[in-house]
């Protein structure tokens, strides 16, 4: 299973340098690429330029707050740094000096270039040239987004909390705006998934063709459920993470790397931390075959029913009896929020969970939905407060429909919750 994982900082030739790093991708990202060993550099502000200057590394990626030391540090730098004042790649050249270059632009172009040719059938160039873009966010990301935008000849307004161009005139000024970039914090692991941009006026952007966000985690930001939810084409930053990671390695590595390798390193970092959420009637199944599928894939398991004791101090069947089905509803929702913005999880869910369609975007922003369909003749009403005062049939008029309509897989049961778990493996290749 791909994990967050640091390397230590002994001797690495490659590494990501910044002040608290935490956790990190990049890592497993240049195990694949082969610039490898890679460490992460945890440097206070003092000790970066005798790092950069004197360290034994032959190269680094460089995140913030050092971006803008990389570039006045290096010997020599591309346009891009020059244009822009900060690095996030830096190489030491044979002869000891050092060279910085700016992947993060590339990587943006990347993402930008596949959701034009993929979702609208022509080069960024085509798409946006002459076009309006706005940028949400003037910090060191919105940057290199810019630069990317000018590149195709887009018409770049950035929107930020104050000045000439502010949230509050977005909507009246830019309909005629086609693309859409998040280049801030909003939506970002845990406070997710809120939206730089309320749902009306992301709806009140007529000419919309697209929306992107260089925040990764989640997988669907606020911003992209939104999106999502109009029909417009939309993609979280990942894609970037990974191929500015590229064009990084190949400069570390001095060679030519196939680009299909970026779409392969995302496709499994997304299979190998999307949650799996399993949803269906009371009694189908769920926690029996979550249980065994998260033993079969070394993965958590949070049964939602039982996590909700835990938060609120009563039992979901309890609290319906005592307080009623809406305040148990409202209480479900913050337990479904709590988990549904992990990663890498086997979630089973309460079978009510798809009559708030608030739960939607909880679960789906980092999850695949799994719909369990059993039989209603072999569901049980045991210790099911809701299936014996509505009875079976009248709850499967109400949900069933919003199972489908939830689900991205549907899953006939096999008769065991081992066969279900191992059907629900294969499908997802875990």
């Amino acid at each position: 299973m791909m994990q967050r994982e640091q390397s230590k900082d002994t001797e690495a030739p490659f590494g990501l340098l910044g002040r608290t790093l935490g956790h990190s991708w990049s890592p497993r990202i240049h195990g694949i690429l082969g610039s490898t060993p890679y460490a992460l550099f945890e440097r206070e502000p003092h000790e970066v330029e005798a790092f950069v200057r004197a360290g034994d590394w032959r190269g680094i990626n460089v995140t913030i707050p050092y971006k803008r030391d990389a570039a006045l540090l290096a010997d020599a730098k591309t346009s891009r740094v020059e244009r822009l004042g900060v690095a996030n790649t830096l190489v030491r050249r044979p002869d000891g000096t050092v060279f910085a270059d700016n992947t993060d632009v590339l990587g943006f172009a990347w993402m930008l270039e596949r959701l034009c040719t993929r979702n609208l059938g022509r080069g960024a160039r085509s798409v946006l040239e002459g076009c309006k873009v706005l940028v949400l966010g003037s910090g060191g990301a919105s940057q290199a987004v810019q630069a990317a935008l000018e590149d195709v000849d887009a018409q770049v307004v950035v929107i930020s909390r104050t000045g000439a161009e502010t949230y509050a005139t977005l909507a009246d000024h830019h309909a005629d705006a086609v693309l859409v970039v998040n280049t801030t914090p909003v939506g970002m692991y845990p406070n997710c998934p809120s939206s730089p941009l309320a749902q009306e006026t992301l709806s009140s952007l007529a000419g919309l063709l697209g929306v992107l966000d260089v925040v990764y985690n989640p997988e669907r930001t606020g911003i992209c459920l939104a999106a999502e939810s109009h029909g417009i084409p939309c993609e979280s930053g990942l894609a970037m993470l990974v191929s500015q990671a590229f064009f990084a390695s190949q400069l570390f590595q001095g060679r030519d790397l196939d680009e299909a390798l970026v779409e392969s390193i995302e496709s499994e970092i997304r299979r190998q931390t999307r949650n799996v959420i399993l949803i269906g009637m009371p009694g189908c199944g769920k926690t029996s075959a979550g249980r065994r599928l998260a033993r079969l894939a070394g993965r958590p398991f949070v049964d939602l029913d039982t996590s909700f004791e835990v938060d609120h101090g009563i039992t979901p069947s309890d609290c319906i009896r005592t307080h009623g089905e809406r305040r148990f509803r409202e209480l479900e929702t913050t337990t479904a929020a709590r988990y549904g913005s992990r990663s890498g999880l086997v979630i089973a869910c309460g079978g009510g969970i798809v009559t708030q369609q608030r739960n939607y975007e909880l679960l789906h922003q980092n999850g695949t939905i799994v719909f369990l369909d059993r039989r209603l003749d072999e569901l049980s009403t045991d210790g099911r407060p809701l299936s014996q005062s509505k009875g079976i049939q009248r709850l499967a008029q109400e949900r069933m429909p919003l199972y489908r309509q939830w689900a991205d897989i549907e899953l006939a049961c096999t008769g065991s919750a081992a066969g279900d778990a191992s059907a629900i493996r294969q499908l997802l290749s875990l």
